[in-house]
């Protein structure tokens, strides 16, 4: 995997990749600033792709499109979903989908497919990179909604219906494209908050931490694809 795709939600998911990632030459395509840079001869492309589905969905095919990536790593943070899962772990994505649509429409209907697998090597770099780090990992589903998850109720019922490990508002889009477009994938996903009822505050104090986190292991990653 010489050509690399990175995408992120928020600025701050990706100002500590950019900070490795120099001298990078930036191309405006679709509305999207894509940064384009060499690190250690491969070629990795990165971009901003604003917070939720549509975002990312449209950002994604237009890194397809346009850069020919060999692979698509979803870089960022996320809420937890799992009672083992702690603030600053990681999560790497085995599977993806929508906590927020009925899959009778995607499994019964094209693209007949509501769970979408992400890659095998991706996902085993991401826990061997984890491992060496000291950084505590869990491979697990990760589902995706149009709504920042900050309630106990709302939890439990995600929950109860899909036993995910981590919650976010563009894994599942990102995978979606990908499965599309027969692109290997996968998503990093450090836990910034528990999605409860103290998720709001925990996310503004454990932001900028979980996103640093996440940049040193996908940066690990490209080095070792």
């Amino acid at each position: 995997m010489n050509t690399i795709a990175i995408i992120g939600a928020m600025p701050s998911e990706l100002v500590d990749l950019r900070n490795v990632l120099t001298g990078a030459e930036i191309k405006k395509i679709s509305g999207y600033d894509f940064y384009v840079s060499e690190y250690k001869g491969r070629k990795v492309s990165n971009a901003c792709c604003g917070i939720a589905k549509v975002n990312a969905a449209l950002c994604t095919q237009a890194m397809i499109d346009n850069f020919k990536p060999d692979c698509v790593i979803n870089a960022g943070i996320a809420g937890g979903m799992n009672s083992d899962v702690k603030v600053c772990d990681i999560v790497v994505s085995s599977e993806t989908m929508y906590h927020d649509l009925d899959s009778h429409f995607l499994n019964d209907y094209p693209p007949y497919c509501a769970v979408y697998k992400a890659d095998e090597k991706l996902i085993e770099t991401a826990e061997k990179v984890c491992a060496e780090e000291g950084v505590k990992s869990f491979r697990g589903r990760i589902v995706s909604g149009e709504a920042f998850i900050s309630s106990n109720e709302v939890k439990a019922e995600i929950q109860k219906k899909l036993s995910p490990y981590a919650v976010d508002m563009e894994t599942a889009a990102v995978g979606h494209c990908c499965f599309r477009n027969e692109m290997p994938f996968t998503a990093v996903r450090c836990i910034s908050d528990n999605a409860d009822d103290e998720g709001a505050m925990s996310f503004d104090e454990f932001e900028k931490i979980a996103a640093k986190r996440v940049a040193e292991i996908v940066i690990r990653m490209i080095e070792v694809l």
